[in-house]
């Protein structure tokens, strides 16, 4: 059986990020969502255990400290991390699975696991972005403001990524980040490890 390819998913707040996540899982059944823990309390319509798993700031550090965390990161105020056991025993066991993160948490992963697929949300324009903050309709402005300051210097890492899409057209940031995913799977290794016993007669 071939490991599992982790997928890593960042976007600043606004970006339209989960948007898109929630599009592609729709489409890609091979993909599952591994959910965050935050010690954030829950927004309007989310659902505990489904958007994330939400726990106190006094139990979020200790499993910090219980090393409980594959990543790991305050954000906005608020701590944000991924359970091991949410991410290992999938890969291990051949499932793709996708972290939607902050670029924090990102550098994490990729230092432990330099094979993982990253991908960078941008918006189309910094107009764009405030527009969509607002129509969320959760937060208050002086959040809205906080939040676009801190938009660019999480877009200043896109770089960092091994893909980017702009969502400017819904429709066409999902079938790239599709793409995305499909193309993955399609390596010479992977395709190799998967196709083994084929290649292996091929050749004979």
């Amino acid at each position: 059986m071939t490991r599992g390819t982790l997928y890593i998913v960042a976007a600043p707040s606004g970006a339209g990020k989960s948007s898109i996540v929630n599009a592609t899982l729709a489409r890609d059944a091979q993909i599952a969502l591994s959910i965050s823990f935050t010690s954030r309390g829950p927004r309007p319509g989310e659902v505990d255990g489904e958007h994330y798993h939400f726990v106190s700031a006094d139990e979020f550090q200790r499993m910090i400290g219980a090393g409980d965390f594959f990543e790991h990161a305050l954000v906005h105020g608020d701590y944000k991390g991924t359970a091991r056991q949410s991410v290992e025993p999938q890969l291990a066991a051949g499932k793709d699975v996708l972290l939607e993160i902050d670029w924090q948490g990102a550098q994490q992963v990729k230092a432990k696991l330099p094979d993982a697929v990253s991908v960078f949300i941008l918006p189309p324009s910094r107009e764009a972005l405030l527009e969509r903050m607002r129509k969320r309709g959760q937060d208050p402005e002086e959040v809205i403001q906080r939040r676009l300051a801190a938009a660019r210097e999480e877009m200043s890492h896109y770089f960092e990524f091994d893909y980017v899409i702009v969502n400017e057209v819904f429709d066409t940031a999902v079938d790239e980040m599709c793409a995305i995913f499909a193309a993955s799977r399609l390596t010479r290794e992977k395709q190799q490890a998967r196709h083994e016993a084929l290649i292996r007669k091929l050749l004979a």
